[in-house]
């Protein structure tokens, strides 16, 4: 289904309806058939009880939508600890103890299900295996949660063509729920890559349907990279996520970057602050059409601008690297299609381990208060200027991007401010000014401390390496 939005860069669509294909006809035969049926035992072997059935009339029954749970109560957007993930993870031949130790090795904290994996069987191993590594994931499950959100659309009509009822929904939602729920490593359902605004009314009955029958996982829906700021906000409003997550590729061939990345940026943060909910994000670790392959500067840079735009999770697209016959002309990721780890594994490892866990623990329960550059002409499209702020006064030298950040307790007067270099291929002598009649104290965040360090109050020189950033906290007087 085309978006009725502007699609720009790659489709994730591609990969994951190539990973449930083979489940397409099962999925059909499943929606197509009556309520008994959708009720009947899944292929997991799992059965519903009376408990789930009692739940499944209700929502048939026309009950009133789940109340949305906060992000801060529910696997990766809660807790201190900011969430770090992957696409595309082992195939199921490659699903091994020792492949997903190495995910965890990395500096990763879970993995979205694909790469060929559709089969419940599959899905309760590669579970297993993430539990035992200490990783979570999100499970795309082609027969009940593709079912529920994707292939079939929700409706009360009985008549309506490709559709399940609420109540078949339950069903299908309780089969997956109780397959995988035992495992302690399930985070939550995949419910759908890269929707067109015409499925929010669908998905917001599917995330009511999960919030019922399972308060406590997460529904993840990730969206299409677009220029259109009703597309997100529309999203946030009707369908009421837990999260917006999108996917956007900045680094085109021939050394060019995407003159709209950070408008999209831009407007996917205006949309998570109107939900008040976090914001994830896509970061690109291969070439593929018309894009090239990053170096380990590139993997930095993407995000450090990522964080300084507000994200409070990052997701890296992809891990595994997708064989020739996907097209699209895949070039390597972090682990080649034979699984041989490239240079952007040890990259995004030093990135993850040292770097990214720790300043994206500080950032988490932030609130974005505003992202701006400074000394680049002409401006990216989307982007605001820095003008002086009661904390800020200038920013001199080179070009960099500052996210400024404050506590959502309002007594708390003090600002968090990221300076991200806005090159991804040279250094950016910088110098921070800072208002010393407001400022009492100046403090630089130091990752392997995981502290910060004090430094008198006054101008504040910095030495950013391509694509790095510096967390800096100033206290108010």
């Amino acid at each position: 289904m085309q978006s009725p939005h502007q699609i720009l860069g790659p489709s994730r669509r591609s990969l994951l309806l190539g990973a449930g294909a083979t489940a397409l006809t099962a999925a059909a035969a499943t929606a197509a058939s009556t309520t008994t049926a959708a009720a009947s035992t899944a292929n997991t072997g799992a059965t519903t009880s009376a408990a789930d059935a009692a739940s499944t009339a209700a929502a048939g029954a026309g009950a009133a939508p789940a109340a949305v749970p906060s992000p801060d109560t529910l696997p990766l957007t809660g807790g201190p600890d900011f969430p770090i993930g992957l696409f595309w993870p082992p195939h199921p031949y490659a699903s091994t103890a020792q492949r997903f130790a190495e995910i965890k090795t990395a500096g990763f904290d879970f993995v979205i299900s694909g790469n060929y994996a559709g089969d419940g069987n599959i899905f309760q191993y590669q579970l297993g295996l993430a539990r035992d590594a200490g990783l979570k994931m999100l499970i795309s499950d082609d027969i009940q949660i593709r079912n529920m959100s994707r292939w079939f659309s929700i409706s009360d009509t009985t008549t309506d063509f490709l559709s399940v009822t609420p109540a078949e929904a339950s069903a299908l939602y309780i089969r997956a729920r109780d397959a995988y729920g035992p495992y302690s490593s399930l985070a939550g359902f995949n419910f759908y890559d890269e929707p067109g605004a015409g499925w929010f009314a669908t998905l917001a009955k599917a995330l009511s349907i999960s919030r019922e029958l399972a308060p406590q996982l997460l529904p993840y829906i990730n969206l299409l990279p677009s220029d259109d700021p009703a597309y997100y906000r529309n999203f946030v409003d009707v369908v009421q996520p837990s999260l917006i997550s999108f996917d956007r590729y900045p680094l085109l061939s021939g050394g060019r970057e995407d003159e709209n990345y950070f408008h999209n940026w831009a407007i996917v943060r205006d949309a998570a602050l109107h939900g008040d909910i976090p914001a994830w994000v896509y970061i690109q670790t291969l070439a593929y059409n018309n894009h090239r392959e990053p170096t380990a500067a590139e993997l930095l840079w993407q995000i450090n601008i990522s964080l300084a735009y507000g994200a409070k999770g990052i997701q890296y697209f992809t891990y595994w690297t997708p064989e020739a016959a996907r097209g699209e002309g895949f070039g390597p990721a972090l682990i080649t299609v034979d699984g041989q780890r490239t240079p952007r594994y040890a990259a995004a490892k030093k990135i993850n381990t040292t770097w990214l866990h720790q300043v994206g623990r500080e950032l988490k329960p932030l609130v974005s208060e505003s992202v701006v550059h400074a000394n680049e002409t002409p401006l990216p499209n989307g982007t605001v200027a820095f003008t002086p702020t009661a904390f800020v006064t200038d920013v001199s030298r080179s070009p960099v991007v500052l996210g400024t950040f404050r506590s959502r307790d309002a007594a708390v007067k003090d600002r968090w401010v990221l300076v991200a270099n806005r090159s991804h291929s040279t250094l950016a002598p910088t110098v921070v000014s800072v208002n010393e009649q407001t400022v009492g104290s100046v403090e630089i965040f130091q990752p392997a401390k995981q502290t910060y360090a004090a430094r008198r109050v006054g101008p504040i020189p910095l030495e950013l390496a391509p694509g790095a950033a510096t967390l800096i906290k100033l206290g108010a007087k």
